[in-house]
């Protein structure tokens, strides 16, 4: 798993590196412009006109020397600078070596009358401010930053997006909008915010060698999934195990029009390892199950229609809850009851999460180490709602601290949060799995994984790679508009194929 730092601990792996390699500081910062002219070059074959427009402070350093490396490589370069009464020093030492080439054109930028007139068909680089930002921009800056949002440039920003703060929100004010984003090392926290988004665009890290005694040491709240941890948490079958030796889910789902979601959510289930599942459902759902899934098996409530009351639990090794299952007042009742007499954590989704925000007080009887898995709005039904993405992570935070639960809160960038404090986000998964079903199908890999006797922390992060891999396929296959909730589940041999083969 990749560490996601905060801008002081970046800081410290800088110089922590810088001390120790040795390196200096300036040829840190030539190591970082090669990185990035190595990637402008294969992502930008052909492009050849850049107009980089660079701070007084060592992210505008970098964008002079991408800026020299450019020209000494024969592309077109125009550079404009953002007059200050201070510039850092290696921006100094950057600027004196971009003018021993004699053929850029170097120009200060200090009103707004100077900004220049674009062409579309050039390539415009961001190095303004990187991510020691201490405030949001105002001024000729931010008008600057307008000036440059308003061309039809291709857009490019080193480090951060001039006007982003890496670990706080800056809703409300300018900020440049990149197409690309170009982090040195590790991800920044505020790539994973959906609010930043269209300011991000797609981002690239890059490997510069910082120190990793420093990075292995380093503590951090903050976590990127990647595929090489997940992979050595899959376990092989082994020669003489049975059905009984995968566990044995329970899941409590459907209720009268919404039996799809059972469905979904167990044939899930029996796609991620689990060796038995039933699926507890109303009287009117006795048909579909066989039919529709004849491995798994089934378990009636008494009522037609819905969940009213809750089975034996002492036979199953993982409970999951809450696809299709509506809000009656007899369901709700049962809901509460599963939750006082469950021996094991439960995973909570849909309807049962919904049926506990209208019912807040039950949380405090939820078994420790049980998993939900909210999309926003749900969540913020459970915990209120937030100003801004960075609110909303700290509430989850907290709430998974508070009630000692794991939290999924689904997204573009889904992030889990432990009882102890970290979070995980996650790298697999497409906007194709947007669609109805695409949650149940997540809640039956979870239950699956959990009935194996995975830990609570290894069925949710384990679970969540997989369920965005799988849809990763499905999109290869299916195309991103086409895909469906189904496509996802046919597509878990191959997410767990690709995972057991890395």
């Amino acid at each position: 798993m990749q560490k996601v730092f905060s801008v002081d601990k970046i800081r410290l792996a800088d110089q922590f590196t810088i001390e120790n390699e040795p390196i200096k500081s300036i040829d840190l910062m030539e190591r970082a412009a090669t990185a990035c002219v190595k990637w402008i070059h294969a992502k930008l074959l052909g492009k050849n006109s850049f107009n980089i427009f660079c701070g007084p402070g060592n992210n505008g350093g970098d964008g002079l020397a991408i800026a020299r490396l450019l020209a000494e490589q024969k592309q077109k370069v125009s550079v404009f600078i953002l007059a200050s009464e201070h510039y850092s020093t290696e921006f100094q030492i950057n600027l004196e070596r971009l003018g021993i080439l004699k053929k850029v054109s170097v120009q200060r930028i200090t009103s707004e009358s100077e900004f220049p007139v674009l062409v579309s068909d050039q390539i415009l680089i961001d190095a303004l401010f990187g991510s020691g930002l201490k405030r949001p921009l105002h001024g000729l800056v931010a008008q600057l930053v307008n000036h440059l949002n308003n061309t039809g440039c291709l857009k490019l920003a080193i480090d951060i997006p001039s006007g982003l703060f890496s670990d706080k929100s800056t809703k409300g004010y300018e900020r440049f909008q990149a197409d690309y984003t170009l982090s040195f090392q590790f991800p920044k926290l505020a790539f994973f915010m959906p609010e930043n988004d269209p300011f991000v665009g797609e981002w690239q890290i890059l490997d510069i060698g910082l120190n990793q005694n420093y990075i292995q040491k380093a503590d951090t709240s903050f976590y990127f999934l990647e595929s090489r941890s997940m992979a050595e948490w899959i376990r092989p079958r082994t020669k003489f195990a049975h059905k009984g030796s995968y566990g044995h889910g329970l899941l409590i789902a459907g209720s009268q029009g919404k039996m799809g979601a059972a469905l979904l959510a167990g044939k899930a289930a029996l796609r991620s390892g689990a060796g038995l599942i039933t699926v507890h459902i109303p009287k009117s759902g006795m048909s579909i199950i066989p039919c529709a899934v004849p491995e798994l098996m089934a378990s009636l409530d008494e009522h037609e229609s819905f969940f009213s009351k809750i089975p034996n639990l002492s036979n199953y090794s993982a409970i999951a809850i809450g696809p299709g299952l509506g809000s009656a007042k007899q369901t709700q009742s049962a809901v509460k009851l599963i939750i006082q007499e469950s021996k094991i954590p439960i995973i909570v989704d849909a309807d049962a999460l919904n049926i506990l925000s209208e019912n807040k007080t039950w949380l405090h009887f939820l078994p420790s180490n049980s998993i939900f898995t909210p999309h926003v709005k749900e969540f913020e039904r459970l915990a209120g709602k937030a100003e801004n993405d960075f609110d909303r992570l700290d509430k989850q935070m907290a709430f998974s601290k508070k009630y000692q639960i794991f939290v999924i809160l689904k997204g573009a960038h889904t992030s889990i949060s432990t009882p102890d404090g970290k979070v995980f986000f996650n790298s697999t998964g497409n906007p194709g799995m947007a669609t109805g079903g695409s949650g149940d199908v997540l809640t039956g890999i979870l239950l699956g994984l959990r009935a194996q006797n995975y830990s609570a922390l290894q069925t949710c992060l384990l679970g969540v790679f997989l369920h965005g891999l799988a849809g990763d396929f499905a999109a290869e296959n299916k195309g991103q508009a086409s895909l469906i909730a189904s496509d996802i589940v046919e597509s878990m041999p191959a997410a767990f194929f690709s995972l057991s083969n890395i």
